[in-house]
């Protein structure tokens, strides 16, 4: 699998949306709760929530597509490399003891995945999630690493359609690192090259590239 050393071209041009947003301020944490109760548990709108700032986005294509392969390359790391997880998809993550709520796009238990597996997820008892993702292509007015460095996520991937960023929370605060803690053995510039191929040959050719490169090295590195 050959690795790209750079970030792709953003394919969005200024005219692209990826997600639309609206942003309202303040609204009450029991506000909140009835919107989520009101939307449901089927529906298109997510809501991220920051003491009192209540934003609402709908994702679309270049939102959703960045998003599924993002998942679908975290799960070939975690099962190629011998791990286990607990997925969470887009499952609101609410502490109302924080005034805190977020629908982050993936959320996995990896390290912690134990500790949760076969039953509803608590967090004002349960351990948060080991790794959260986040696509944010347009502006969002929430301040996502503020968000999740209270709710104590300590992995938080972002990616803006063209860069992946990835945190890793230590002694309070995110730290941008090249590599992620979960997957040390992995450059960025892996996920890079997944991103490219799945654009040029196709999702399937390019997840089965990707697999094979992952039995590749792991053992290695074990």
């Amino acid at each position: 699998m050959v690795q790209t050393q750079t970030a792709p071209a953003n394919p969005l041009t200024p005219e692209q949306s990826a997600e639309q947003r609206l942003t309202l301020s303040p609204v009450s944490w029991q506000t909140y709760e009835a919107l989520l109760d009101a939307f449901g548990e089927h529906r298109a709108v997510r809501l991220h929530y920051d003491q009192g700032v209540l934003e609402l986005m709908v994702p679309l294509e270049a939102h959703e597509n960045p998003s599924d392969v993002i998942g679908v390359f975290i799960r070939i790391l975690v099962v190629e490399s011998g791990l286990n997880l607990k997925s969470m998809a887009s499952t609101t993550l609410r502490r109302s003891t924080l005034q805190k709520g977020a629908e982050p796009d993936k959320c996995y238990y990896i390290q912690n995945e134990a500790l949760v597996r076969g039953r509803t997820v608590d967090l004002e008892q349960d351990p948060p999630p080991d790794l959260v993702v986040e696509i944010d292509i347009s502006h969002t007015d929430i301040d996502k690493n503020q968000l999740y460095v209270h709710m104590g996520i300590p992995e938080f991937w972002r990616y803006n359609g063209q860069v992946l960023t990835i945190y890793h929370l230590k002694n309070g605060q995110y730290q941008d690192c090249q590599t992620s803690p979960t997957f040390p053995w992995l450059d960025k510039a892996v996920f890079y090259n997944f991103m490219q191929r799945c654009r040029a040959v196709g999702e399937a050719p390019a997840e089965q590239e990707l697999r094979e490169w992952v039995q590749s090295q792991v053992p290695a590195e074990s």
